[in-house]
């Protein structure tokens, strides 16, 4: 049974994924996949690890800056630019994992939060990155020198097939013997230990999966815009993905894809407010918190379960 939804909720999904630019804008669309996707990477580490971050704004923006930079000033391919800023994220997760999986609770979340403002200073202060203008004019080029992604239909269509592939990835690797370990860490730390797990390497596995999927999401939107900007490496972009993934559900396969399209949603949607918008996603958080413990899809699970 939990095979066959599973596989239901897949189809579906691909299926929601191919019909929908023609309903609703692409360009929103494309938005709300690359957010969905570092949702999802952030809720590998804190929904199945337990480990929360406040610095994955860090893989997210640097990433980012690197791949518009090569692809608008060495000229590389669209696929090698986001290839590129991938490995970055990689590298970045492992230096900072390296350094946070040290310490646990509050103190994990602070280093991490102080290791990403280092990366938000030097950003600001190198003269590649464009300083508070961010890196514009980033080119989409040629995808596999063949296919033309300035087209908007054809965009969208690459940013749902990264998605998509970042999607499983993640779900493969929580139902995996590794995400039994992750969960049973989560669950309880020291009994892992006691079966006989190097838990602190399992942690800085997937802190490195995580912050390299994140630095995925962001190359992908800053070919998607064809910009990179100082908001993708701000500590608010690291607190917005946490907002993502809590609204939709930590923990769950689905919860922070639909968190994501409803930030993505009142961003979009209630523009017109101003600064008010973030009074309305606050207002939004602590209802989700009070009413919504497991998230929006956690509770809707929940209750289908119960049914």
């Amino acid at each position: 049974m939990t095979f066959d939804r599973t596989r239901l909720g897949f189809i579906a999904l691909v299926a929601a994924g191919l019909v929908a630019p023609y309903l609703i804008y692409p360009v929103f669309l494309m938005k709300g996949l690359c957010f969905a996707l570092f949702a999802c990477a952030f809720n590998l580490l804190l929904g199945y690890t337990g480990l929360l971050s406040f610095g994955h704004a860090a893989f997210f923006g640097s990433a980012a800056y690197l791949s518009g930079h090569v692809i608008k000033e060495l000229g590389v391919p669209p696929e090698v630019g986001i290839l590129i800023g991938t490995l970055l994220g990689l590298g970045l997760g492992l230096i900072f994992g390296s350094l946070a999986i040290r310490r646990q609770g509050i103190y994990f979340a602070m280093i991490t939060l102080a290791l990403a403002q280092m990366v938000f200073f030097l950003c600001l202060q190198i003269k590649e990155t464009g300083g508070e203008d961010g890196l514009q004019g980033i080119p989409r080029g040629r995808l596999f020198g063949a296919i033309d992604l300035s087209d908007t239909l054809t965009m969208y269509y690459f940013v749902l097939a990264v998605f998509l592939i970042g999607f499983f990835f993640i779900y493969r690797v929580v139902h995996s013997p590794f995400g039994q370990v992750l969960k049973a860490i989560r669950e309880n730390e020291p009994r892992a230990i006691s079966l006989g797990y190097d838990t602190d390497r399992f942690k800085l596995i997937a802190f490195v999966l995580s912050a390299g999927l994140s630095g995925l999401a962001g190359a992908t939107k800053a070919l998607v815009f064809q910009l990179a900007s100082l908001t993708d490496v701000h500590w608010q972009m690291s607190g917005e993905v946490v907002l993502m993934a809590l609204v939709g559900g930590v923990g769950t396969i689905y919860g922070p894809l639909a968190g994501a399209f409803i930030i993505v949603t009142m961003q979009n949607y209630l523009s017109g407010f101003g600064s008010w918008v973030t009074i309305i996603m606050g207002c939004v958080f602590v209802a989700c918190v009070l009413l919504f413990r497991k998230g929006v899809v956690g509770e809707l699970s929940g209750l289908l379960t119960r049914r």
